[in-house]
């Protein structure tokens, strides 16, 4: 199984970006798709995720102001990020995972990720 991110860059606050992940040797639409991030010194972060039906989660730090879409066809995954803070600079991984997560109320993803990729860095200058 092959993860690999692209889109990331450096951006000015109030900008945009999208993240792409590219899926490979495994079956895409049956699993869970994830953007963590991580700050060195800090806690990964779950960003967002998306089943494979397409519910989505999204962290409140980043809610209103991400979206996460899968296009099942092009076994790729994305973030569209907007109105970016300095505090999103991170770099940012996709995750993918066989467990559906939960679906009583509203969408809670699984906690743990069976593959990952090797991420992309954000940063957003203030």
């Amino acid at each position: 199984v092959q993860l690999v991110e692209s889109g990331g860059g450096l951006v000015q606050a109030g900008g945009s970006l999208r993240l792409s992940c590219v899926a490979s040797g495994m079956i895409f639409s049956v699993n869970t798709m994830a953007w963590h991030r991580r700050v060195p010194g800090k806690e990964r972060e779950l960003v967002a995720a998306i089943s494979s039906g397409g519910r989505t989660y999204s962290a409140d730090s980043v809610k209103g102001r991400f979206t996460i879409s899968r296009d099942n066809a092009k076994n790729t995954l994305y973030l569209q990020m907007n109105s970016l803070k300095a505090e999103d600079t991170s770099m940012y991984y996709c995750a993918a995972s066989a467990d559906p997560g939960s679906y009583y109320g509203d969408y809670d993803p699984p906690k743990q990720y069976d593959y990952w990729g090797q991420g992309t860095q954000v940063t957003v200058s203030s």
